[in-house]
């Protein structure tokens, strides 16, 4: 039987909001779902602001004891030391978060980061009791080639060659075609269904069923309300990681209301 996987709605924040802003955000967000009746059990929204303002949302969440969950948006792979600018992921644990981002399609870029690497950080944030939210995807390059559906699989699988059956079930997957990326153009329903399907299957494969079925596989890609029940309606995706739309408290209400509304057929 198949496991069922709560949907995840997460708003990658970037180098936006300062704690004040923060602070605003996460207020309104937990006022309009709260006057929407949003029921957390069958839909997680969770919010990655920078490193600045997870403190200033952690004192907010716990205080009013919001159902918003919050992460990170890296992680340094060392855990303390003479590493200046680098965060640990027992740092970012003790901040209350519940996931942090890995491998995302900017931070390969800019910074850049390599597999290995990205190995290391997914490895580090299970370590300190998180999920690491994997992003993999393919550019526009690997697209007109036609090898898109093998590039992000195999990024996945670059990554979890190296980690047990348990630690993989933790994993979540994040399918973020590089070329949609604030680009105002998204991957159809259909190719977006292709590409979590391939990577679900190919970790059914290798690590049995049972670890397939438990690990969510996000979208993220110019997502909005206007497309959110298109993709979401897909059986393999589940939820969405969110950018330019996350920074619009009420456009990240609104797709959030879709994916929940979405669970009553699933």
């Amino acid at each position: 039987m198949t496991v069922k996987r709560i949907p995840l709605v997460a708003g990658n924040w970037k180098m936006n909001f300062d704690h004040l802003e923060a602070t605003y955000f996460v207020q309104k967000l937990a006022w309009l779902l709260r006057d929407a009746h949003f029921d957390f059990k069958r839909c997680e929204v969770a919010l990655f602001p920078s490193f600045t303002s997870l403190r200033s949302v952690q004192v907010l969440v716990e205080a009013d004891r919001l159902r918003v969950t919050y992460g990170a948006q890296s992680v340094s792979v060392t855990t303390q030391g003479a590493f200046t600018g680098d965060v640990s992921a027992d740092m970012i644990a003790h901040l209350g978060c519940s996931y942090v981002i890995v491998g995302h399609s900017e931070r390969r870029k800019y910074h850049p980061e390599d597999d290995a690497n990205i190995v290391d950080q997914v490895r580090a944030v299970l370590a300190a009791g998180m999920q690491p939210i994997l992003c993999v995807g393919e550019s526009f390059e690997e697209r007109r080639q036609g090898i898109e559906l093998d590039f992000a699989v195999g990024q996945v699988r670059d990554v979890t060659r190296d980690l047990s059956d348990e630690e993989t079930s933790k994993l979540i997957v994040a399918y973020e075609p590089v070329w949609a990326i604030g680009t105002g153009m998204v991957a159809t329903p259909q190719s977006a269904q292709e590409a979590s399907c391939a990577i679900r299957e190919d970790l059914r494969e290798t690590f049995g069923a049972d670890v397939a079925d438990a690990v969510r596989i996000l979208y993220g890609g110019s997502v909005t309300s206007k497309n959110a029940s298109e993709l979401i309606s897909q059986p393999d995706v589940d939820g969405f990681l969110i950018g330019g739309a996350a920074l619009d408290v009420d456009e990240l209400a609104k797709i959030a209301r879709l994916v929940l509304k979405s669970t009553q057929g699933r």
